[in-house]
């Protein structure tokens, strides 16, 4: 019997956690240099130099929560298309959650009371915030794309069809 020793695991995990925040970082870093570089051709400058490394390293933390909970689990039997479109649309959903549960903490913390914390949420979730997740499927996509391949073909031969030299 071949059992996975707690190092393994821990190993496995974090290697998970960062092919994650580097898909992500990439992605999510781009929507935010090119909405900079657009808003900046109209003398609107931001400040939010790592706005896409830290929506990374939280929406990586929110689909590694998912994926331990096992919430996706469902469709994997069928044609690629249905899982991937089933977990980008449920972790867009649970990434989406997520942030209205911290704009509603925050909100509490800072005013103390309910009514400050749901005009917190009111200023929050509004068409940007729509179409934030929009972008957030869309870049869940090929994300789950790959990892439905992955899963369906094995990493050891993804990663070398992938990593490796086809002679």
């Amino acid at each position: 019997m071949n059992r996975i020793t707690f190092k393994q695991k821990i190993l496995h995990e974090f290697t998970e956690y960062f092919i994650n925040v580097v898909y992500m970082a990439l992605f999510f870093g781009s929507v935010v240099l090119y909405r900079r570089l657009v808003l900046a051709e109209h003398g609107i400058e931001l400040e939010d130099y790592f706005a896409g490394i830290l929506k990374a390293l939280v929406f990586a933390k929110v689909i590694m929560i998912g994926s331990f909970l096992k919430i996706s689990r469902n469709f994997e039997h069928k044609p690629l298309i249905i899982p991937t479109i089933y977990k980008a649309l449920l972790f867009t959903l649970w990434v989406m959650i997520f942030d209205i549960a911290e704009v509603y903490i925050s909100g509490l913390l800072q005013t103390g009371n309910l009514t400050g914390a749901f005009s917190a949420l009111g200023v929050r979730v509004n068409s940007a915030w729509l179409g934030a997740a929009l972008v957030i499927c869309i870049s869940f996509l090929p994300f789950f794309a790959l990892k439905e391949l992955s899963r369906t073909m094995g990493s050891d031969k993804f990663r070398r069809l992938f990593f490796m030299n086809r002679d």
